[in-house]
């Protein structure tokens, strides 16, 4: 207990700059908690969508009657429903064109899904570049702290004849602690960049499958027409 109210006082009796330091460090690491646990919960959601909807999709359901029963969710239709919303959309609309072949049905609907998967992808690896940059710069910034309190700790001792571990320690002290913030801010945001960046990796990649899967059965059934 006495630790912490040492660490405390040392951080009220810090200089400005130093304050300045630790507030913006603080600040850097409520954002990337905030981040954090915002991003597991949609990451979270976007694989339990994809689950349910595959699970749909895969299970025999008739494609046209999946496409009214998500277009009537309006907004609340993300991932891999989305993607399949962009592409039987264009399919369909295509379809209904005199003079479209079997392959510029399916390019169109592989557009469509692309930009769609491209649309989903960006709105999950939203606010991810601010964790990174969490990740790399609050070291310096806690460093730049560090290096201004050891100065002025070292500075106080210019018209002092002799000089003593304990003149020095409080200044050297109140520095480290920017350093640590430094590191406390960093080394959360660094772990959450690289784990969800992993996820969204895969996610990506799914995505990318169905697309694919599915455009497979789009041009079995444009053949069908043609034909």
């Amino acid at each position: 207990m006495n630790s912490e109210l040492n660490v405390l006082a040392l951080i009220l009796g810090a200089s400005l700059p130093v304050k300045l330091v630790l507030g913006i460090l603080i600040g850097f690491s409520i954002a990337s908690w905030f981040i954090i646990f915002r991003k597991k919960a949609l990451l979270d959601r976007a694989n339990a969508s994809a689950d349910e909807f595959e699970e749909r999709f895969w299970s025999g359901a008739d494609l046209a009657g999946l496409f009214k029963e998500i277009s009537g969710a309006g907004d609340r239709v993300s991932g891999s429903g989305a993607i399949f919303e962009a592409g039987f959309r264009e399919f369909a609309r295509l379809r209904q064109r005199r003079g479209v072949d079997s392959r510029a049905l399916l390019e169109g609907a592989q557009r469509a899904m692309r930009v769609a998967s491209t649309r989903e992808v960006d709105r999950l690896e939203h606010s991810l570049e601010f964790l990174a940059n969490v990740g790399s710069i609050s070291p310096y910034v806690g460093l730049f702290g560090t290096v201004w309190g050891i100065m002025i700790a070292f500075q106080g001792l210019a018209n002092v004849k002799e000089a003593t571990i304990a003149m020095v320690a409080p200044g050297i002290s109140e520095a480290l602690i920017a350093t640590a913030m430094g590191l406390f801010a960093a080394i959360p945001a660094v772990w959450a960049y690289n784990r969800y960046s992993t996820k969204l990796e895969r996610i990506s990649l799914r995505y990318d499958t169905f697309v694919e899967e599915f455009s497979s059965i789009l041009a079995r059934q444009a053949h069908v027409d043609d034909a």
